[in-house]
């Protein structure tokens, strides 16, 4: 994780795409139970869609999002959304993106 101004940046891992999350939550590392916000920056077509993942195969879709934003002043490539995730169990989750081009994913530890 890196620091954008005052938010953790999470770089992800993409494939014909480019990735970036800016995380906003009460605490760090995000606890088990409360809600976190995450911005998204993806390159690629198409409407994003977003799942989380443990490895043990626990799975957590957004309780809201993603939601499209029309401005920012955030500065990563591609479009934006935000999403706001309650993850139920500790661990490092795998938080996977998809577009209909385009495709990454981001980690993101839960204590």
């Amino acid at each position: 994780m890196f620091r954008s101004e005052t938010f953790p940046e999470m770089p992800g891992t993409a494939r014909d795409a480019e990735l970036w999350g800016l995380l906003f939550a009460r605490s760090l590392p995000v606890r088990r139970g409360q809600e976190a916000k995450i911005v998204w920056r993806m390159t690629g077509e198409g409407p994003l869609r977003v799942r989380a993942t443990l490895q043990d195969g626990t799975r957590a879709k957004p309780v809201w999002g993603p939601e499209e934003h029309s401005g920012s002043t955030w500065r990563r490539p591609g479009e934006e959304w935000g999403t706001g995730f309650v993850f139920r169990k500790r661990g490092c989750w795998k938080i996977e993106l998809t577009r209909t081009r385009g495709s990454g994913h981001a980690s993101l530890l839960v204590r």
